[in-house]
């Protein structure tokens, strides 16, 4: 009983029970529907998985997948600026992304641990840093410090990148592999077996020796170095696979948006990646695979419905938008309410155990 009670989260319940009033309110296409959330499962998939490892490393949610978001567009923008061919555009990006992840995921590694039992306040306050650094170098040192190569995306003043970036060479490129049709559903099937593909390595990471130390760390916290485990290097190196997985995962949202918007396509990448997370089921302590499989399913189904629904309802579509970002938000704040009254209760059924023995 203990066990189904654990696994019936209140969190997933309320948004189950949210997306489907909303379905049935918004009299959107069951088609329609279906298409809008395969094409955010696929676009956002990556993202949410890069939460993971860090969960299970005990450093609760990584707001910092925000950097990794960063370093994808750092290799977009060079893409574009020296006009590579798709492939090649592809190579370039991934390359630049990986490079500057790991190298970012290391110091950020370094940073929380010296903020252990703060690190989520700690990746919030990193990522803001991270992006005022990056909108200072691409709208104030590209034209100055760093010469262009194709003035086109360069703002009239001959400073600054243009705020819109048109990725022609790569909109679409994995996403236009492998198309089926289903009736009126189309499924990019290779991006759909990336993602799951991505979910089966995370969970193969979990299931290694180095998840294991993880996982460990996670439960004992100083208490591994008993057993000859150096936690602070393990954390480093959940962080830094957050990155990377965060960094890979923006390049396939971008690709298959089409349009890079060069200052803000990467906020709220961490909010929205860890709502979902939080809506399939997890916590700040304990986070799986089909938490986030779920957790994508659930939070962009509502994200979906939520305008159609208020316009039904209300008059009003700007409802549904509204409602979308305080659904973000309300979700992340009752995980933390739920997180903080099952350790409470943890400790008052340890502390009961103790006295017991």
């Amino acid at each position: 009983m203990e066990s189904l009670a654990r696994r019936c989260n209140p969190v997933t319940l309320l948004f189950a029970v949210l997306s489907l009033a909303a379905l049935s309110v918004s009299g959107m296409r069951p088609a329609f529907v279906c298409n809008e959330i395969i094409t955010r499962f696929i676009r956002d998939g990556v993202m949410v998985l890069a939460l993971i490892i860090p969960v299970t490393a005990g450093m609760g949610l990584n707001f910092a997948i925000v950097v990794g978001a960063i370093c994808a567009q750092v290799g977009l923008v060079l893409a574009v600026d020296y006009q590579l061919p798709g492939a090649e555009s592809l190579l370039l990006i991934a390359a630049v992304g990986v490079t500057l992840s790991v190298i970012l995921g290391y110091f950020i590694g370094v940073c929380l641990n010296r903020a252990r039992g703060r690190e989520m306040i700690t990746t919030i306050l990193i990522g803001f840093l991270a992006t005022s650094i990056y909108q200072l170098v691409f709208m104030v040192g590209y034209g100055t410090i760093i010469t262009p190569h194709n003035t086109e995306m360069m703002l009239s003043r001959g400073t600054g990148i243009r705020n819109m970036v048109d990725l022609q060479h790569f909109r679409n490129l994995l996403d236009s592999i492998w198309l089926v049709h289903l009736g009126e559903i189309e499924i990019p099937l290779f991006m759909f077996l990336v993602v799951c593909g991505m979910a089966a390595t995370v969970k193969y990471i979990l299931h290694t020796r180095l998840g294991k130390h993880f996982a460990a760390v996670g439960f004992r916290g100083d208490r591994v170095e008993l057993l000859g485990l150096d936690s602070s290097r393990i954390r480093i190196m959940a962080i830094v696979l957050s990155t990377v997985i965060a960094c890979l995962g923006h390049i396939i949202f971008i690709q298959n948006i089409g349009m890079l918007n060069v200052y803000t396509a990467h906020l709220n990448t961490d909010i929205f990646s860890c709502a979902a997370l939080l809506a399939g089921g997890a916590t700040v302590s304990e986070a799986r695979v089909r938490h986030a499989l779920i957790g994508i399913v659930l939070f962009h189904t509502l994200f979906v419905v939520s305008p159609q629904a208020g316009q039904n309802l209300f008059g009003n579509p700007a409802l549904g938008e509204y409602f979308r970002s305080f659904v973000a938000y309300g979700t992340i704040a009752v995980a933390l309410v739920c997180n903080l009254q099952r350790r409470g209760a943890d400790g008052i059924l340890n502390r009961q155990k103790d006295r017991d023995r």
